[in-house]
């Protein structure tokens, strides 16, 4: 069965990296482009959306998306690399934290907060990566960036070890998550363990597990298994493009608020972004909202003009267009 374009959600066990995942699935499938949407270091596991063919247009994208982790916090030692894998900086050898405190420092960081990225990551610092300068030793000024934390919820608390859940937005480093609540309470700590539970819409619990990729027959489970990109993007509102306007969107002409068919145009600000199909509903891209719509009512669904039973030839400009929505990613 021949496999071309779509999105898999795959289970990434421990112990190997994200592009060995990649590797597997290029040569399961025999599709040449193929990548993955935000990488899990070799010693976190779980959800990690593998992008086939048209759908790696829509990587970028998938990597905004919001994130859901379970993690574990080793309270005490302080390692370099803020995880398991570094050497230990610093450790406090008796842990009599209660979960009331645990509670109380766990509740600042919620919501919009500003977190420094770790040394070790892949972040660019003057043409190199961060990771690279800090296996030399070096150690550079890194500049805080404001993360959303949507949900952090403890599982469970048997010292010195923290498990929680986090719901954050792109660009939350759990492992300086982790550090930073180590550092709240006054004992260090670092990440010894992680599980990534959701991207988007995507759950571990739908996830294909990696071992499938060794099985007889593999490709086709693939196949019946791959989702189509604008389904993975289901978390972005969706825009119709009415018929007429069709080629001049994927000529990548800004569209008009005449051009489009938005049921709830109230929901969408400067910037947003929208899922683009044509009339009969297929997906054409990803198209970026150009003006402010909160305060708009909900627009009125118009039918096609019609002219002698065939679709009219776009209707005369107006003075009251406004430009509404510009194309983003064209698949």
């Amino acid at each position: 069965m021949n496999i071309r374009d779509g999105v898999l959600n795959i289970n990434k066990p421990q112990g190997i990296t994200s592009f060995d995942v990649v590797a597997k699935v290029k040569k399961v499938t025999r599709v040449k482009k193929v990548g993955h949407a935000g990488t899990l270091d070799p010693e976190a596991s779980g959800v990690l959306l593998i992008c086939l063919g048209k759908a790696t247009r829509i990587v970028p994208f998938l990597m905004d998306a919001t994130k859901e982790y379970r993690a574990t916090l080793h309270l005490g030692i302080t390692t370099d690399t803020l995880d398991s894998t570094g050497k230990i900086v610093q450790r406090t050898e008796k842990i009599t934290t209660t979960e009331e405190e645990i509670r109380e420092a766990v509740s600042s960081f919620t919501g919009e907060i500003e977190q420094i990225p770790p040394m070790f990551s892949a972040l660019w610092h003057q043409g190199r990566r961060l990771y690279e300068l800090a296996r030399e030793g070096v150690e550079v000024e890194r500049k805080p960036r404001k993360i959303i934390i949507h949900r952090l919820t403890i599982l469970s608390y048997d010292p010195p070890y923290l498990t929680f859940e986090v719901t954050c937005s792109k660009g939350t480093y759990i492992r300086s998550l982790c550090a930073d609540i180590g550092q709240k309470l006054g004992v260090g700590g670092h990440m010894s363990w992680l599980q990534r539970l959701k991207v988007g819409d995507m759950s571990i619990e739908q996830a294909i597990p990696f071992e499938v990729l060794d099985q007889k027959g593999a490709a086709e489970i693939l196949a019946a298994k791959i989702t189509p990109a604008d389904k993975v993007l289901k978390f972005l509102p969706a825009v119709q493009i009415r018929s007429w306007a069709k080629r001049a969107a994927l000529h990548g002409v800004p569209l008009s608020d005449r051009q489009v068919i938005l049921d709830h145009p109230e929901q969408l600000r400067k910037g947003d972004l929208v899922r683009g199909y044509d009339s009969e509903g297929r997906f054409i891209g990803i198209f970026e909202a150009l003006v402010d719509l909160s305060g708009l009512r909900q627009q009125q669904p118009q039918a096609e003009p019609l002219q002698d039973g065939c679709l009219q030839a776009e209707p005369p400009q107006t003075s009251q267009e406004e430009l509404w929505f510009k194309p983003k990613r064209l698949l």
